[in-house]
């Protein structure tokens, strides 16, 4: 995690410097859908279960505020929610909630465009935390993610924007690691090195 920090500290100083050079600002609202998440291993001491887990899909919604920059691209700032279940990994539609989760993503990204006319197709990156808060009074969880992505954005204006994009992003758990923990007591053991998740968005872009 230090590591994570100070990277995450550089892109900060550089997001604010391109702020106070540049006063082109935009606000981007969202929403979408999470799909993809992969399976891990998990085992759950309270209720005797062994078996494989994972984040159930659904909507989330979501705000991307950012500056232009110089050359054709941006650095954003960007926040994620979706609140969803954690279910037996059983099948594809299984419908075994074991706790409800909320999954908050919080990432600091750049995207590079691609113009051409009113299209602009872009791709983009960013760093950030997952933070990951079950139901009941169990502690939340947060850890060091990553995410990328392609898009295009239909410019009708200056000032107005829609996009689409898919993105996806990586959360490291640390393989054999203890989640959502209560007074020294873990419900969740996840035996996994990543959280693998999609997602697909629109959502409108306003300059100025």
């Amino acid at each position: 995690m230090t590591r994570a920090g100070i990277l995450l500290g550089i892109l900060a100083v550089g997001f604010t410097t391109q702020l106070q050079a540049r006063e082109t600002w935009f606000i981007a609202p969202f929403a979408g859908y999470d799909f993809g998440t992969n399976q891990f291993e998990a085992s759950n001491s309270n209720i005797n279960l062994d078996s494989q887990v994972k984040v159930a899909d659904g909507e989330h919604v979501g705000v991307v505020i950012g500056v232009k920059t110089r050359e054709p691209g941006d650095i954003y700032l960007l926040y994620s929610h979706q609140s969803s279940e954690l279910r037996l990994a059983e099948n594809f539609m299984s419908s075994t909630v074991l706790s409800e989760l909320d999954l908050d993503y919080m990432h600091v990204g750049g995207s590079l465009y691609f113009p051409t006319g009113n299209l602009r197709p872009y791709v983009t990156v960013s760093i950030g935390f997952t933070q990951m808060r079950p139901s009941s009074d169990y502690s939340n969880e947060t850890r060091f993610s990553m995410g990328f992505g392609a898009g295009v954005e239909y410019q009708f204006n200056q000032s107005i924007a829609l996009f689409v994009d898919a993105r996806g992003y990586s959360t490291f758990l640390s393989s054999d690691n203890d989640l959502f923990c209560q007074s020294n007591k873990c419900v969740w053991h996840i035996d996994a090195d990543m959280m693998w998740q999609a997602q697909v968005n629109a959502g409108l872009k306003i300059s100025f």
